[in-house]
């Protein structure tokens, strides 16, 4: 395979994530297309054996490229910058470590929007929750990528007078770049990520339609995904985005206790009946969430608030707070 015959790099930035790479390797190797691709691995310092699980690989597929940078230079955007630049794909997809496809037709899916349209600068993709995850995030994923159009089409969302109001351009700007896809023409020319700490991908979809461009939701390139967090690290994570969404310039409302006591009893109690109905979880596990999916619920919040009233200044607290920042202090 010669480099001018690739049309897509699929990129995975990489941190100590040895328990999903080998099903990642085995299903992103295994697509059905049509079109030469290849596999970047961006690592970033990770100390478990996911360097050696890309050796091995590489030793069946010459298509798979390693790079590694160390971990103080890992950023959400700029990491996903660098591998535009190192990409010889026409197309550059992204996912994260912990995310699957879900089929063989993933890879050809969640490019076959750009042949569409010219006009298409950027492609997400679904996401589905593993089946014993957190039972508040597994409604939450559902929620979320349901409201964006039914599994047999591809919808598209540009910006128009019909934006009338914030909640509007948040919704038709939303973006995750745990399964996506871009040009990469655009990526290192006009509509590159920005060098953010957290919430680069809400910033690149509302930087694709502010550019006039449009931003497609391919359901059927799907992945299997959601976080896997402990308690402490789910709060940290709430900080984390809450923090995320004020530095990129949204204004986030500190919540009232007694606004963020309904909030959690609404959710619990949603979670009590969407548990007792998930088919998914076997009898032990259902009374396992029914135990400690409430805790989650409240940590939730407390990273929310604390991540809503921090000084955006203050490096000492956030990086106290910060999965982000332990992570990083911890490699």
């Amino acid at each position: 395979m010669k480099e001018n015959d690739i049309k897509v790099t699929v990129f995975i930035p990489t941190y100590n994530g040895e328990q999903y790479l080998p099903e990642i390797f085995r299903t992103v190797f295994t697509q059905k297309v049509n079109f030469d691709y290849e596999v970047l691995v961006i690592d970033s310092g990770s100390s478990d054996s996911t360097l050696t699980i890309v050796t091995q690989c590489q030793k069946d597929h010459p298509n798979l490229r390693l790079h590694k940078i160390p971990n103080t230079e890992f950023g959400h955007g700029k990491t996903r910058n660098l591998a535009a630049q190192l990409a010889r794909g026409e197309y550059v997809v992204y996912i994260t470590h912990d995310a699957i496809p879900a089929h063989d037709r993933w890879l050809y899916e969640i490019t076959r929007p750009f042949e569409v349209n010219k006009n298409i600068v950027g492609v997400m993709g679904k996401q589905i929750p593993r089946p014993n995850c957190i039972p508040m995030l597994k409604s939450e994923i559902r929620a979320v990528f349901g409201g964006f159009g039914p599994d047999f089409g591809t919808t598209l969302f540009y910006k128009d007078d019909f934006i009338q109001d914030q909640g509007t351009y948040d919704a038709v700007s939303f973006y995750s770049d745990a399964n996506s896809a871009a040009r990469k023409q655009y990526l290192t020319d006009q509509v590159p990520y920005k060098d953010v700490s957290y919430a680069e991908d809400q910033l690149f979809g509302r930087d694709i339609i502010d550019a006039g461009y449009y931003k497609a939701y391919a359901p059927r390139a799907s992945v299997i995904h959601s976080n896997d967090l402990t308690l402490k690290e789910y709060r940290r994570r709430m900080f984390d985005e809450t923090l995320g969404l004020r530095k990129i310039g949204l204004t986030v409302a500190v919540p009232s206790y007694r606004t963020v006591a309904k909030l959690i009893t609404r959710g619990i109690a949603r979670d009590v009946r969407n548990i007792a109905r998930d088919k998914e979880y076997s009898f032990r596990r259902k009374i396992y969430w029914q135990i400690v999916n409430p805790l989650f619920h409240v940590q939730r919040w407390r990273g929310v608030r604390k991540g809503a009233r921090v000084d955006v200044n203050d490096t000492g607290i956030i990086a106290k707070y910060s999965l982000e920042g332990n992570r990083k202090n911890n490699s």
